[in-house]
């Protein structure tokens, strides 16, 4: 099993998600993670969809992509040749001032942002990788984490590529 990007530009009209959502559903795949936005035409969007299959499988959500009436282009994206970030957003828990130093000082090294600041519990937002995200979340933990939201992959081919 591998993992894969694909970036979909669509048509920008109601529907469409349910459409390609639905698609997924339908053939049994998972989506791992999914992203969309109006592009800098408001008459297209962008889907940035993460999923995990083998080869045959990944090559048929392409082709049934691909498919769609409304979809205008897909392309399955070389994680080497892309840039590609995640934002996630940790309530995290803090007993003292002691901890909250330490989960400060965490944040700081992950280059994410410090907000809402309590005398119980701090937010992070961290835009990353999947990888470091996991990452962090990891170090996180052992604080607490109160709650957690991500938002999916938005992702770019590199020029040239």
């Amino acid at each position: 099993m591998m993992w894969a990007i694909f970036s979909i530009l669509v048509e920008n009209k109601p529907g469409i998600l349910f459409a390609v959502t639905h698609m997924f559903r339908a053939r049994n795949f998972n989506i791992d993670s999914i992203a969309v936005g109006v592009t800098d035409n408001p008459k297209y969007s962008r889907m940035t969809i993460t999923t995990f299959g083998d080869e045959k499988q990944l090559e048929q959500i392409r082709k049934q992509l691909d498919k769609m009436i409304d979809t205008i282009k897909v392309r399955r994206l070389d994680e080497h040749k892309t840039v590609y970030r995640e934002l996630a957003i940790f309530k995290i828990r803090v007993a003292d001032a002691k901890e909250n130093m330490e989960v400060n000082e965490m944040i700081k090294a992950f280059g994410a942002k410090a907000h809402d600041s309590r005398r119980d519990s701090i937010m992070a937002e961290l835009t990353a990788t999947p990888d470091q995200i996991r990452a962090f979340q990891e170090l996180a933990s052992r604080f607490g984490i109160i709650e957690m939201a991500r938002t999916g992959i938005a992702a770019l081919q590199r020029s040239g590529s």
